[in-house]
């Protein structure tokens, strides 16, 4: 009988290439194997640190009276101070967007279609007012606008506007100062995008400039507006600093606040916190289904392969109105608040009014003595900041090489690409909903009898809050960075003899490394300011730079806290500067 078995030896002349053949395999399985693990390891890390504090958000909210009820998170709809909180923070939302595209839109129209889009440095000097911490650009307003403020000294003719400006208008009109910066770069980004023969086309054909914008420019325009409406609109309801500042004095409340009154202010009731936070988080999910809704009816293929022409420019007159509305816009985004903040930490006394006599630099020395409160705040934020962007930039960094890459030659399995897509979603879950929500579930995880590490009111608290509210940040600036890497560098290097391992630190590491730095810089000078998650989960020996700030502010030190304010805001500044002037570099050297 003949036997189906076949002997290869080294004599045979195609056992050479089998023997290659098999060995391709076998490092390709193993390869995949390494693959997989490396997924569900970034699974695992995402899970404890993000989705289980979402999670026990909602198990908390259907315990009522000490009993579970599986829908006792919505039994708070029946309660009417919910309710008015709910129309509320839905109101505020709403016209805080509306406000926020009325100062964005004809910003974004004239820096595309006037001689202003000559000036790169206005898109810098624009992002001021988005980086600038919303409680003390409120702070600085409050102090402007007040009974005898700095409008009262500077121009006493103008009147008493302090009833018309501590009103739900004066804290909408604040908000949108703050947040119109991202929508306007939005609006600017899609508008460069749309060729200038499709207007062309329409004006030859009579259609006159409002017409035009009507039919062809706002349709086009709706797919990014609805981006940037929604993470304006979400950054809105999640914004503490406006609503805890000027909210309270006009007596204003919304879901965040409620949630900080009731998870920091004695008796505390997490229960009814954690219903609001998933009320809120709610309604941020069906913000975000209706852009994606929005983005998928009105999506428009901008970019052709043969290029664009730049669409046409404003009618003659419209560079002169640009600047003047530029230099409008300015002036209340950036120049009344900080003129409130700067003067205020130079004054000795207040009721002296504004003179050289009373201007002073007491406040400054008295924050950056040695053994101060201030100095303790310093350093405190300066180590929780420079600990959470390192782990941050390490975890983050780690997750979106192990969410994008693949080995070379294999393929993703369906397991692999649900794992993938599930650690990208969950990776991005702390920048899309509000900071408190992400908050209040780390403090019901990391305060629970069944976990084994006992952080929770010590700085180790602080410096997860950080890392988890800024992971996104690393992950977003590293898959930028490694998606615009050309495959065929990864496979010369591959075909050159170089392992795994070198070609990670020879090829991808240098090349990303922008990106690493950028996610760090971020993390770092969001965490050096980060107000909410410092007032609710901090130790009470431990103050920040932010929460110094508030408290003095909560206790009359106004002009001490604003001293502290300038400090933050100058290396805030400092930092834009840098991660700027790296993406220039980044994008010179591509």
């Amino acid at each position: 009988m003949a036997s189906n078995k076949i002997i290869l030896d080294d004599s045979q002349p195609g056992f050479k290439k089998y023997l290659e053949i098999q060995t391709r395999r076998f490092r390709v399985s193993v390869s995949n194997r390494k693959s997989f693990y490396s997924l569900l390891i970034v699974g695992i890390i995402l899970i404890l640190l993000i989705l289980t504090p979402m999670g026990l958000i909602l198990v908390r909210s259907m315990i009522l009276d000490g009993e579970f009820r599986l829908f006792a998170g919505f039994s708070i709809i029946h309660d009417p101070a919910f309710m008015r909180v709910l129309a509320n923070t839905l109101l505020l939302g709403f016209l805080v967007v509306a406000t926020a595209t009325a100062f964005a839109l004809p910003l974004a129209l004239v820096m595309v279609k006037t001689s202003l889009k000559r000036h790169s440095w206005i898109d810098i000097v624009v992002l001021v007012p988005f980086v600038t911490p919303p409680y003390i650009n409120s702070m600085g307003w409050i102090l402007f606008m007040q009974p005898r403020g700095y409008l009262y000294h500077l121009a006493p003719w103008v009147g008493n506007w302090s009833q018309v400006f501590f009103s739900l208008p004066g804290m909408i009109f604040i908000m949108a100062l703050h947040l119109y910066p991202f929508l306007y770069l939005m609006l600017k980004n899609t508008l460069i995008q749309i060729a200038g023969s499709l207007e062309e086309s329409a004006a030859v054909s009579g259609a006159g400039p409002l017409y035009r914008f009507r039919t062809i420019t706002a349709r086009l325009l709706l797919s990014g507006y609805a981006m940037g409406a929604l993470l304006v609109f979400v950054k809105a309801l999640s914004e503490f600093g406006t609503p805890v500042t000027m909210g309270r004095r006009i007596g204003f409340s919304v879901m965040v606040t409620e949630i900080f009154r009731y998870t920091s202010s004695w008796p505390l009731d997490f229960g009814k916190g954690a219903r609001y936070s998933l009320f809120l988080l709610l309604i941020c999910l069906g913000a975000w289904w209706t852009q994606q809704w929005i983005s998928q009816k009105h999506s428009f293929h901008l970019v052709e392969g043969k290029g664009n022409r730049e669409s046409g420019s404003l009618r003659s007159g419209s560079t002169l109105g640009g600047w003047i509305y530029l230099f409008i816009l300015l002036i209340f985004s950036i120049g009344i608040p900080y003129y409130s903040i700067i003067i205020t930490s130079l004054t000795r006394l207040r009721s002296q009014g504004l003179n050289w006599s009373n201007l002073t630099l007491d406040h400054y020395r008295a924050i950056l003595s040695s053994g101060s409160q201030g100095w303790e705040a310093l350093g405190w934020s300066l180590f929780l900041s420079l600990s959470a962007a390192t782990i941050a930039t390490v975890l983050g960094t780690f997750i979106a090489l192990v969410l994008i890459s693949k080995p070379l030659g294999s393929r993703s399995t369906r397991l692999e690409k649900g794992l993938a897509s599930f650690g990208d979603a969950l990776a991005l879950l702390p920048n899309t909903v509000p900071s408190i929500i992400v908050v209040i579930g780390l403090i019901l995880m990391w305060n629970a009898r069944w976990m084994p590490l006992a952080i929770y009111n010590t700085p180790m608290m602080l410096i997860v809050t950080y890392t988890v509210l800024f992971l996104p940040f690393t992950v977003q600036y590293v898959k930028s960075s490694y998606e615009a890497i050309n495959p065929s560098l990864f496979a010369a290097g591959r075909v050159c003899g170089g392992r795994g391992g070198y070609v990670f630190i020879k090829i991808i590491l240098p090349l990303i490394l922008p990106g690493i730095l950028s996610g760090w810089i971020m993390t770092f000078a969001i965490s050096f300011r980060e107000l909410v998650g410092s007032l609710i989960v901090r130790p009470p020996s431990i103050q920040t730079t932010a929460t110094y700030i508030y408290g003095q502010f909560e206790q009359g030190s106004v002009s001490e806290g604003m001293a502290m304010a300038v400090i933050s805001v100058g290396l805030t500044s400092v930092v834009l500067i840098l991660v700027r002037r790296m993406a220039g570099t980044n994008t010179k050297e591509k």
